[in-house]
């Protein structure tokens, strides 16, 4: 999985959500996948569909994408990394009380950090991260 080939990353998340459906044996990743996919029930069609493209202009979301953020965000706050990121996490929870509209709330926060170091080609800015992540609790 840890590739950056888009075509290979797609083929394992589509993959890993077959062998789900099918009820064979996953790996803990593709089991995690799996789990972040199933609660998405608008992107099960697309997870099939390896070359459509997804463009935001459009108002199309790249399920892709979105299923690796999931997964970003899941081993940030497993790691407490940046640190201290798992207590930020743990306190959205105590206030929303639903940790799958908090982790939409954290992406959009990684989305960002990731555009801006693309768009002007720096490195990650994790401290302007985690305080924006901050000004959620």
């Amino acid at each position: 999985m840890f590739t950056s080939n888009r075509s290979e990353q797609r083929k394992y998340l589509a993959e890993a959500w077959l062998k789900y459906n099918s009820n064979e044996t996953l790996d803990p990743l593709e089991l995690q996948l799996a789990k972040i996919i199933e609660k998405h029930p608008e992107y099960h069609e697309n997870i099939s569909n390896l070359d459509t493209e997804y463009f935001p202009e459009q108002g199309k979301t790249n399920p892709f994408l979105h299923i690796n953020l999931h997964l970003s965000l899941q081993d940030q706050i497993s790691l407490d990394q940046p640190n201290g990121i798992k207590n930020i996490y743990s306190d959205l929870i105590t206030k929303y009380k639903d940790a799958h509209h908090v982790e939409h709330m954290m992406m959009e926060h990684i989305a960002e950090m990731i555009f801006n170091s693309q768009k002007y080609n720096k490195p990650m800015d994790l401290e302007h991260y985690l305080n924006s992540l901050k000004e959620l609790q």
